[in-house]
């Protein structure tokens, strides 16, 4: 199994309505290390790290976000492998 690194960059209502922590939850249960962070411009940024397949299934949450969110638009682009430990919350 390979792994792999996305970079998701998720646009709309996403910040104060718990996407970081939910998140992280999701990622976790997947079996993904990385972190989400909020960034100035009001979006969310995740860097994911683990097998296509879990990834793409946070790709699919990502696209939905916890019940308060309302997600516009996900951009995702690979990355370099960062061997990541765990998934985290990050502060800005």
């Amino acid at each position: 199994m390979s792994i792999e690194h996305r970079t998701f960059r998720i646009y709309g209502q996403v910040q104060g309505v718990f996407y970081r922590q939910s998140s992280q939850q999701e990622a976790r249960r997947l079996g993904l290390t990385g972190f989400a962070r909020n960034n100035s411009d009001s979006t969310v940024t995740i860097e994911a790290e683990g097998p296509a397949e879990a990834l793409d299934a946070l790709e699919r949450w990502c696209r939905k976000g916890p019940p308060a969110a309302q997600v516009e638009r996900v951009e995702v682009a690979p990355g370099q492998l960062q061997g990541y430990t765990e998934f985290t919350v990050r502060r800005t």
